[in-house]
């Protein structure tokens, strides 16, 4: 049986009380916004280059988990404090948490997803529903990409549907390398995959292997010069529009771009980024989902 105590913190004690508690014998820390659900509720996280100040909330709830009793807590607790400078902490609350299988209960998120007839995701530990259908096996690990997010589904559509067999695919904001899997799955050519995250990358690398799809991938700074057939990026809208003359100057004559991210309310601005910054490429709503949208058009061949 583990135990987890609840405490208050202020924006300035938050981080390195969570530390120091992790440091004193703490299992894990969980940082929420106090003021969560009420009138004082801030914002904590936007989308990159757009993030809001502060960067901490003023009131911080601490979640901290433990393998000990009460009294060892509450020790634990007032030795973090002290290793900070901090007043000794008032523990708000315990509560005891059951033993559970949570590598069982986490695989459980994430059941096979239908994305058409013919296409499903199905996770790494699951049976495949319809073993004659095309099944993309997946470990998503850290990596974004499971199949279950709407801009992720939008973006397997359109390439279930569109995407001629034989073709260069560049998946841009990879992730687990679900789309370029996919894509290598449904009778794609050549596939590269690019990412900030190098844990990402490697998380790709494995997926791809367990598909038995060849593919690349590499930080930006290694993506070799050349075009492609498909270029499909599913960010979020504002590195979308930083990314739009990047994007668009990979797409080949005829090639077709991808972008999903975008909610049904950033649509117009995007198209107009990328109008802007080459008219060649017309961008247009293909699909929409659960308040997400999925832009395409095509270069003239």
């Amino acid at each position: 049986m583990l135990l987890e105590a609840i405490l208050q913190a202020d924006d300035s004690a938050a981080d390195a009380l969570a530390d120091a508690l992790l440091e004193a014998g703490a299992l894990s820390v969980a940082i929420e916004d106090a003021d969560a659900e009420s009138a004082q509720e801030s914002p904590l996280f936007g989308e990159p280059g757009c993030e809001p100040e502060p960067r901490a909330w003023s009131h911080s709830r601490l979640r901290i988990l433990f393998d000990c009793d009460r009294d060892a807590a509450q020790a634990r607790v007032g030795m973090a404090c002290k290793s900070i400078g901090a007043d000794p902490c008032a523990i708000e609350a315990f509560s005891e948490v059951a033993d559970a299988d949570w590598v069982r209960a986490s695989q459980l998120q994430f059941p096979p997803t239908r994305i058409s007839d013919r296409l499903w995701i199905v996770p790494s530990w699951c049976q495949a529903p319809d073993p004659a259908a095309v099944n993309v096996r997946l470990d998503p690990g850290v990596a974004f990409g499971t199949g279950t997010h709407p801009t992720t589904q939008l973006c397997l559509r359109w390439l279930e549907s569109q995407l001629r067999a034989g073709a260069r695919v560049l998946d841009y904001g990879c992730g687990s390398g679900i789309l370029a899997i996919a894509a290598g799955r449904l009778g794609a050519g050549t596939l590269v995959g690019v990412d900030l995250d190098e844990q990402a990358l490697e998380a790709a690398r494995v997926n791809s292997t367990a598909n038995g799809v060849s593919a690349r991938y590499t930080g930006p700074a290694g993506l070799a010069p050349g075009t492609f057939d498909v270029v499909v990026a599913n960010i979020l809208s504002n590195p979308l529009k930083l990314l739009a003359p990047a994007l668009l100057a990979r797409v080949a004559p005829a090639g077709a771009l991808v972008l999903s991210g975008v909610l049904e309310r950033q649509a117009d601005e995007v198209i107009g980024s990328y109008r802007r910054a080459d008219p060649a490429v017309p961008l247009s709503v293909w699909q929409a989902s659960e308040g997400w949208v999925c832009l395409a058009g095509r270069r003239p061949g």
